[in-house]
Parts: structure tokens; C-alpha cells; sequence
């Protein structure tokens, strides 16, 4: 039962040893007992109930322990801090359903809630029974899942997963967030350096996900002119504008049953988002130019290379929207961080190309495997696979030298710099110009963090032409 033991610490109800962890915050120790009540329902699964009266305490129990759910109370007065404790339960590590409860029953504390991050939306007074159908239906689907997932054994020898290539310990935990995450129908945020392999995490959650025999719908939202994009997501009747000529599904009717990959969301048209949040949040939509309302079950996958917490900050992106999308959060490592998997890269991608061309590469010499893991990689996985296609395009023999990889100077790991950079070294060849003008579009990006507006400045060529260059470089890929 509940002990009360006068600190500010939160109290403990131990239902069974290797429980899953649900945390309670709410002011009124009445509504807290109500609510640990009805949890204690959710047996036959095993739980440890946390209560906390303050957010402040919850918080900081949140990120000394594991918490899998959580129960709160919204303050009708203080939109703001609702908001800021949701996103440092979820940056805490809250992954399953989070519900609020308020005193307020109106539609706007409810539209709050959802936009703060909550799973659902319950009002006081409520009864127990009433609770239980609304929430524990989530936590018991949640938690089932979980503790089927733990059964999983662990990836000791793999080296692939789900598309993913790599044994270090960074992509192992990759792997296992992948695993932990893939059957919520909550919305995942990917972030990550250009090529890191964000689309390929999208696929994995989808592949993992109960929803894997659905459409894997992606849509890159960089890539699209802006006036073009909300068709691309909703679709459009015949005549909505001239070039309409027939009426046309857009990502989200076609990812209906599946997965709709937002890649570049912070590229999103500002007045565009606010159609997006709606659709996210109601599942429902209109085509361009229709009038018909359409709804869809779809899964929520989106990725950007940049900090989505800056692009709110400077007003680029919506608040509202970000709360609604970063639910649960993943992070992509730079190649540089996964040490051994650049050369495990380095020979599979080379292996894969020399059978596609028809050469006889076997491997790399010592001083193409000491150039591969000095380079900073600022590409990342596509900035390797474009320089051994390049490699084996231009070259042939047994085994691939320093001097064919020819990668630029200026890029070694820190840990190399006590020896200088490496020489660069003349190619026997001249490149065509399609790869000395990816070469450089893609220093380019790398140079700003991916940032295509700067790298277009910096280059004097229009946006467009980067997003133009990168979309077909991702069809030909």
C-alpha cells in the first residue's frame, strides 16, 4: 500500500519485483490514491507505482529511474510548464502512454494536452472504472508489447539489422531503441547528421512494427517546392489547379495501414504545418481543392538533420507540432562514432559494387584502410558508399589503394592529427562531372550541418537545385 513517509521523495507501491514503472504526479493526495487505485488493476502484469506531488519531484524520479508510463495533472493556468513537463518526462526516457487529468473539461484543455504530447485526456472528477477503460487499456497494450520485446536475445554477432550495417556499440543501441520502440503507435523524431541512415530507421521501425505488412510511404519535405508540397501529402481533386488534370492520392491516403515517412520535416512550409498538425492529431484530412473529409490510420515516422528545439526557438518551426511529433526520440550517431563500422562499411559497400560492375576488388590495402578511418567522414554512410561506387567505377585490380580513394585533406579524426593529415594524392583520372558536382554539393551541406539554404549561398546556386540534385541522387541510390 501507499507509505507516506513526510519527504519530497516519491512514494512506492511495490506490486512485484521486475516491474514495469509507472509514474503519478498530481498535487491532491485524494486523486493520487484514486488513481494508484485503478493502476493496480492492470494485473496480471507486474507494476511498481510511483507517486510524486510536485512535477519537479516526478521529474527528477523520472531521470533517476525507468520509467515506462506516466499519469499527470495539467495545470489550467500554466499552458507553458504543462508542456515543459511532458517534454522533460519524454527526454527523461517515458516512452508508453502518458494521460492528463484536469479540473478543465473544455475542448482547449484538451487540444493543450494532445499538443503538449499526452496519449489522452481525462477530467476530474472521474470514477475508477471510468479511468481504467480510457487508460490501462493503452498501459497493458504497451507494457505487453514491452515485456514480449524483452524476450528478444540481444544482437551479440550481427552485423546487420533492418538495413542497418554495423556492430559497434552505438548501432547495437540503435538496434535495441529500434526494438523497444517499433510497436508503439506513437510518433517517432529521427535525428541525425545528413546520410546517417534516417530513412533506413524509418524502414526498420516499419519492418518491426505491427503495421510492417502496410505501405512504408516516404516523403521528403526538402526536396518538394513548397507550393507543390501540400498535394504531396494530401493529394488533389481534378481542377484544384492547373495542372490537376485527375484527381490523385497523396503520401498520406497511400501510407493508410502503414507508415508515412516525413524526411526534412523542419523544412516544412510554416502554414503548412499547421494542416499537418491537424491531420496528425485527427487522422483526418482533405484532399487539395476537395471537400470530401477523409480519414486514415497511419504511423508517424519523421527525421531531420537539424536541431528541432533551435528550429522552434527561431520560430521556423511550430511549437504545437513539435510536441505533437517528438514523442519518441532517437538518435542516429555519425559515422565517426562507430568506429570498426566504417571499415565493415568500407569492404561490404565494395563488395556490393564490385559484383554490380563486374570488377575484381578483394579488399583494401593498409594504406586505404588507414586514409578510410582517419577521415572525418563529414557525409557520413552515403558520403562512403559515393566514394567506394567512385572507386570502383574508375579503377580495377585486387585491392583498392590510398591513392584510388583520394579523399580530400583537412578531414582527419582528431586522433590522427598527431601525425598531420594524410597527402592527397593525384588521381591518374579526371572525374566525370556529375561526381565532382555531388562531391562538392555534399561538402557543401556538410560544411553547414546540412543546412541547404547556406550551402546554396555559399555555392551562388539556388535551393532548389541542391533539393532537385538530392532527390535524384536518392532515386539512382
Amino acid at each position: 500500500m501507499v507509505r507516506n513517509n513526510g519527504s519530497q521523495e516519491p512514494n512506492r507501491v511495490s506490486v512485484a519485483s521486475a516491474a514495469s514503472r509507472i509514474l503519478v504526479i498530481d498535487h491532491d493526495p485524494a486523486t493520487r490514491r484514486l488513481l494508484m487505485k485503478a493502476l493496480a488493476s492492470v494485473s496480471p502484469l507486474p507494476l511498481e507505482i510511483f507517486e510524486a506531488e510536485r512535477p519537479e519531484d516526478g521529474i527528477a524520479a523520472a531521470r533517476k529511474g525507468s520509467f515506462s508510463s506516466a499519469v499527470v495533472s495539467f495545470d489550467r493556468r500554466a499552458l507553458s510548464a504543462n508542456m515543459e513537463m511532458i517534454a522533460s518526462l519524454r527526454a527523461a526516457g517515458i516512452q508508453g502512454p502518458v494521460v492528463a487529468t484536469s479540473a478543465t473539461g473544455s475542448v482547449t484543455a484538451a487540444v493543450e494536452a494532445i499538443r503538449a504530447g499526452v496519449n489522452d485526456f481525462v477530467v476530474k472528477p472521474f470514477q475508477p472504472k471510468e479511468f481504467e477503460r480510457r487508460m490501462l487499456a493503452r498501459i497493458r497494450e504497451y507494457e505487453s508489447a514491452r515485456v514480449a520485446l524483452a524476450e528478444i536475445p540481444a544482437h551479440e554477432t550481427d552485423v546487420s539489422f533492418e538495413g542497418f550495417i554495423g556492430a559497434s556499440a552505438a548501432m547495437k543501441e540503435v538496434y535495441a531503441q529500434i526494438e523497444r520502440v517499433a510497436s508503439s503507435k506513437a510518433p517517432v523524431f529521427v535525428t541525425g547528421e545528413s546520410g546517417t541512415g534516417k530513412e533506413v530507421c524509418a524502414e526498420a521501425l516499419h519492418m518491426r512494427s505491427r503495421h510492417h505488412s502496410g505501405p512504408f510511404i516516404a516523403l521528403n519535405c526538402g526536396a518538394i517546392p513548397k507550393e507543390l508540397m501540400e498535394s504531396e501529402i494530401f493529394g488533389h481533386v481534378k481542377g484544384a489547379f492547373t495542372s490537376a488534370h485527375e484527381d490523385r492520392a497523396g503520401a498520406a491516403e497511400l501510407a493508410n495501414g502503414g507508415t508515412l515517412f516525413l524526411d526534412e520535416i523542419c523544412e516544412m512550409d510554416f502554414a503548412l504545418q499547421a494542416k499537418l498538425l491537424r491531420f496528425i492529431q485527427t487522422g483526418t484530412f482533405r484532399r487539395v481543392g476537395g471537400a470530401k473529409e477523409m480519414k486514415v490510420n497511419v504511423r508517424f515516422v519523421c527525421a531531420t538533420n537539424r536541431d528541432p528545439k533551435e528550429e522552434v526557438a527561431t520560430g521556423r518551426f511550430r511549437e504545437d507540432l513539435f510536441y505533437r511529433l517528438h514523442v519518441l526520440p532517437m538518435h542516429l550517431p555519425s559515422l565517426r562514432e562507430r568506429g570498426g563500422d566504417i571499415l565493415l562499411l568500407a569492404r561490404t559497400f565494395l563488395a556490393r559494387f564490385a559484383e554490380e560492375e563486374g570488377r575484381h576488388f578483394q579488399g583494401f590495402d593498409a594504406d586505404a584502410e588507414a586514409a578510410l578511418t582517419a577521415y572525418r567522414w563529414p557525409g557520413n554512410v552515403r558520403q562512403l558508399q559515393n566514394v567506394i561506387r567512385r572507386v570502383v567505377v574508375l579503377h580495377d585490380g585486387e585491392l583498392v589503394t590510398g591513392a584510388m580513394l583520394d579523399l580530400p585533406v583537412g578531414h582527419t579524426h582528431e586522433a590522427a592529427r598527431d601525425t598531420g593529415p594524410l597527402p592527397r594524392q593525384a588521381s591518374p583520372s579526371i572525374d566525370p562531372y556529375w561526381m565532382q558536382e555531388q562531391r562538392i554539393i555534399e561538402e557543401a551541406l556538410a560544411a553547414f550541418d546540412g543546412n541547404a539554404q547556406k550551402a546554396a549561398a555559399a555555392l551562388e546556386i539556388a535551393p532548389s537545385t541542391i533539393y532537385r540534385k538530392m532527390q535524384s541522387w536518392s532515386q539512382e541510390g
